[in-house]
């Protein structure tokens, strides 16, 4: 059996607060006993004031004004009420009250949810991965203004069409500076960043449906830049006038020899440099990126270039001198001008290249290779992964 529900609204002035003649209008909202006042924010003529029907008597313009917004009102609370009732939520004066000023959780907007994500996040998250969300919360930002002509919008009202348009957006979004749009990996990672903080919400109980459901994020297969055994030897045989050039090649070709990301090769330290099991030193640190511990042991030409850098080490506390990202890639790129090397030189080649041509081409197991590498799935280390034409030739060879 159905519980019984008494629900109520009246209209009601504030003859206390009245002041020439005007008076304050408030809705109260009756459930089951239980009331509560919500202000109207506006004053109506006492003395034309019907308490009977809750409306100002008469047809003058205030009457006709008026009543007309109060009929609006109530409808508007009432509505609140039932979608309440509907949702079989928790149903009491408050929560009416609450749905009917659009502060309940079903009001909840977007700018709240990039707001909380930001807040509960930047002391988890890396700043890099933070930084990639404020960049994809940028894009959104830019295509509500030009989709919804609105700085903000309802978290009910992101569907399957607004996630379709806004992968338009950023297929078609023009960049004023010299900054290229985002290529396909790029649209798909911000899409990626949305649903995953449309989940946000949905364990927040903010939204009920997932827009995504019916979405498919489609990444495209990249392929990894490396360099092979001559491309990295004549890296590490130019010789560089310049100190940057020559500190940045060193870093570089250390990453070659360890497998280190910039951040990670930027934080090591002395006290990173340990005996190993084999009586040899190895490098015991953890990713920056995932904090996942690695042990590393140091190939000669790794240590070589510690070495070199003992004093550097002993002034500053860290291992090597790394610049920062942006000046790394553009002295990487001078160096591989200077060297003839007609492939796109970035930090990031140095680890692909540890991956292939110092450790998987040489026999390696990928096993080991995703272990040294930091990896916490094998399927990640595979992408890196190569079967180069000298390894398969000579395994051909053996079957031969």
């Amino acid at each position: 059996m159905r519980n019984s529900v008494t629900f109520g609204i009246v209209f009601i002035p504030k003859s206390s607060k009245a002041k020439n003649g005007k008076a304050p209008l408030y809705a109260r909202i009756t459930l089951n006993g239980e009331r509560i006042e919500l202000s109207l924010q506006r004053r109506i003529t006492l003395n034309l004031w019907d308490e009977r029907k809750s409306r100002l008597r008469g047809s003058s313009s205030e009457s006709i004004q008026v009543n007309g917004s109060l009929d609006r009102i109530y409808n508007k609370i009432y509505e609140s009420f039932r979608q309440l009732q509907n949702e079989n939520k928790l149903l009491n004066v408050s929560a009416i009250k609450e749905r009917y000023l659009g502060a309940d959780d079903s009001f909840k907007k977007l700018s709240e949810l990039l707001n909380y994500h930001t807040e509960n996040m930047k002391s988890i998250l890396k700043y890099g991965t933070m930084k990639n969300y404020y960049t994809t919360e940028q894009y959104l930002y830019k295509f509500l203004i030009k989709q919804f002509k609105s700085e903000d919008i309802y978290l009910k009202q992101i569907n399957y069409q607004f996630i379709t348009d806004f992968e338009h957006f950023l297929r078609t979004y023009k960049p004023k500076r010299t900054r290229k749009a985002p290529t396909n990996n790029g649209v798909m990672k911000h899409l990626e960043r949305l649903k995953k903080l449309i989940n946000l919400a949905q364990k927040l109980e903010w939204v009920e449906k997932d827009p995504f459901a019916k979405f498919t994020l489609k990444f495209k297969t990249s392929e990894r830049a490396f360099l092979n055994e001559a491309e990295l030897k004549s890296i590490e045989n130019q010789p560089f006038n310049k100190l940057n050039h020559q500190q940045t090649r060193d870093v570089f070709i250390f990453s070659c020899y360890t497998g280190l990301s910039w951040i990670d090769a930027k934080n090591l330290k002395p006290e990173h440099i340990v005996i190993g099991i084999d009586g040899r030193e190895w490098i015991f640190t953890a990713r920056e990126k995932t904090a996942k511990p690695v042990k590393i042991p140091i190939l000669p030409k790794a240590m070589e270039i510690i070495k070199k850098y003992v004093i550097h080490a002993e002034c500053s506390g860290c291992l090597l001198p790394v610049y920062s990202n942006q000046k790394t890639n553009e002295y990487l790129k001078e160096i591989a001008k200077s060297v003839k090397l007609k492939k796109k030189l970035t930090f990031h080649v140095a680890r692909h290249t540890f991956a292939t041509t110092v450790t998987l081409s040489k026999g390696i197991p990928i096993e080991s290779v995703s272990k040294l590498l930091g990896h916490s799935k094998l399927s990640t280390t595979q992408i890196y992964a190569r079967v180069l034409e000298s390894k398969l030739s000579e395994d051909m060879s053996k079957l031969f």
